[in-house]
This record gives C-alpha cells, sequence and structure tokens, in this order.
C-alpha cells in the first residue's frame, strides 16, 4: 500500500469516526477491526499486529 492510499483509509476511517460520534467511537474501531482481521484470514498475522499495535502505548485508568 502506497503512503498516499494509506493516507486516504486514515481519512475514512478519521471520517467515520467523527460521523459516529465520541460515544461509538471505540465501538466502531472494534467492528473495523475485526472485520479486517475477518478479511485477512490469518489468526496468527493479526495477533502480530495487535502487539505491534499496542507497543509503545500505555495504559491509562
Amino acid at each position: 500500500m502506497t503512503q498516499a492510499e494509506l493516507e486516504r483509509v486514515y481519512e475514512a476511517m478519521a471520517v467515520a469516526i467523527d460521523n459516529v460520534g465520541p460515544d461509538q467511537g471505540e465501538v466502531f474501531l472494534a467492528k473495523l477491526a475485526l472485520a479486517l482481521a475477518e478479511d485477512l484470514g490469518r489468526t496468527e498475522r493479526v495477533l502480530e499486529v495487535i502487539a505491534e499495535c499496542r507497543s509503545g502505548l500505555e495504559r491509562r485508568d
């Protein structure tokens, strides 16, 4: 995927999050992640990506 394509995806995600509102943003992202994981169809790779995305993020309590 090119940088321009990634930017298109990011923009579409940002617009969708704005459209569903702050109360539903996390639900939307969870549904999106599950749909993309299903589309990818590779459980181990999905788990690797989850770990990669979590890296560097601190837990907020």
